[in-house]
């Protein structure tokens, strides 16, 4: 294996092992073996169809399943010399998916001459697309979807954990009516948890196709017109785990994976706009962070402890929704029935899910770091009383007071004023004990409105 040190990319270098969980459906090799599932599955199904005189014992069916079941890098590098180089009888093929064929040829079981029933009849996207929709699918249920949930349910224990540390809220970036930093955390979790059901559902949808060079199951129909090659088609797909597409050209239309690219980058977009706001936090002291005992923070400056994590989220998510756009405008298209421009488009999902990957964990690491500093964020809160005009002019508009706004914003309307100020305002206004007592029960702190409660709605 290459040097980490001497990767082109980051991907594979810099970050290679956080980038490592999806080694099993982003590389190269991984797309081999789910070519070479595709192969041994057709194969397997053909020798069920009674109109071909195919016949694979069980044995020899389990022999050709550990093709790809018992996959190694040894059998990668076999496929690749096929391809560049030749391999035995085989001359180089310099076509990715007649290697794969070939490769199948060589490891049948001993009794078994199937040779001409391999790849019978197909073209090779219909081995591509529902090889890279498998690894789509199994990167995104197996890797990304848990990071996702974990992100959500870390999101969730800090919304219950703080629900009732009550924090100035800013609009416009100036201070407003205040909430708790539970009920923002809360906000997080709810829109998370909306976006992540949505990849599951993309991944869930993802739907392929066996219908050969023009999608017409010309080449099926030419061999064996007396077989519903529709059905066969439907039912062996289905049973590979995927939706079925009934109808398509050589391309399966990648509708399905545009969608699956657009519900990431909504996540994604979710988790960024957290980034910011916690970076936010921090640069504000509302949030303190625990420093790593050996960690450097500046090279100059010793006292620093930056938000590196949301920093280096922030820019890894940025790259992913980039790569995820492209590629879910671009995998759409295709001129007439077929071009190849979109197969080295589609060896780049790996790429953009990478870049997902490192942004999620490096969320989740900065998310544990951070802890709420209530002093400072109730110490913002009582110097900024004038946050109270809300409550004060809605009060007296409920007791029939007409110039209630007017007369709080002559009062506060770009300026710093205390409580004494609005005490004295209090003791001017021709309203009921009752009501002025009201008024001056009131505090920023105590300002939140339901905020706590809200909290509760996490899951709705």
């Amino acid at each position: 294996m290459t040097d980490p040190l001497l990767a082109v990319s980051p991907l594979d270098g810099r970050y290679a092992s956080r980038t490592s969980p999806l080694a099993p459906y982003a590389s190269e090799s991984a797309l081999m073996r789910a070519r070479v599932q595709v192969e041994v599955e057709y194969l397997l199904a053909l020798s069920d169809l009674d109109a071909t005189p195919l016949e694979i014992s069980d044995a020899q069916a389990a022999e050709l399943r550990s093709c790809y079941e018992d996959w190694s890098t040894e059998d990668a590098q076999v496929v690749k010399q096929i391809e560049v180089d030749g391999y035995g009888d085989y001359s180089a093929t310099n076509h990715d998916v007649k290697a794969v064929e070939y490769y199948v040829r060589l490891n049948q079981p001993e009794g078994l001459d199937a040779a001409n029933w391999i790849h019978f009849g197909l073209t090779s996207e219909d081995v591509n697309n529902l090889a890279h929709r498998l690894l789509a699918k199994g990167a995104v249920e197996d890797v990304l979807l848990p990071e996702l949930r974990e992100i959500r349910d870390t999101l969730t224990e800090m919304a219950r954990e703080h629900r009732d540390v009550p924090m100035l809220a800013r609009t416009h970036g100036q201070p407003a009516t205040p909430t708790t930093f539970g009920k923002e955390m809360a906000v997080y979790a709810a829109r998370l948890g909306r976006t992540t059901a949505r990849v599951a559902s993309a991944a869930a949808d993802l739907s392929g196709k066996l219908a050969g060079a023009s999608g017409t199951y010309a080449a099926h129909h030419a061999a064996y017109p007396d077989v519903d090659w529709r059905a066969f088609a439907r039912e062996f797909v289905t049973d590979l785990g995927l939706g079925f597409t009934p109808l398509a050209s050589q391309v399966n239309p990648c509708d399905d994976l545009a969608a699956l690219f657009d519900a990431l980058r909504g996540a994604n977009q979710v988790l960024l706009d957290l980034d910011l706001d916690v970076w936010l936090y921090v640069s504000q002291r509302y949030l303190g962070q625990e420093a790593t005992e050996g960690e450097t923070g500046s090279s100059t400056m010793p006292h620093k402890v930056n938000p590196i994590d949301f920093e280096n989220s922030e820019g890894n998510l940025s790259k992913a929704n980039s790569d995820l756009n492209f590629l879910a405008e671009y995998v759409t298209t295709s001129r007439l029935q077929r071009d190849l421009s979109d197969s080295t488009v589609k060896r780049n999902i790996g790429g953009a899910f990478a870049h997902c990957l490192i942004a999620y964990g490096k969320t989740q690491n900065g998310l544990a770091k951070v802890v709420p500093n209530e002093h400072v964020m109730r110490e913002d809160l009582e110097s900024t009383p004038e946050i109270l005009g809300e409550a004060i002019q809605t009060i007296l508009r409920r007791e029939g007071d007409t110039d209630a706004y007017e007369r709080v914003k002559a009062l506060t309307r770009g300026k710093r004023v205390t409580m004494e100020d609005f005490h004295a305002l209090f003791d001017d206004l021709d309203v009921d004990d009752g009501v002025r007592e009201e008024l001056k029960t009131l505090t920023p702190t105590g300002y939140v409105g339901v905020a706590s409660d809200l909290v509760d709605d996490v899951d709705e």
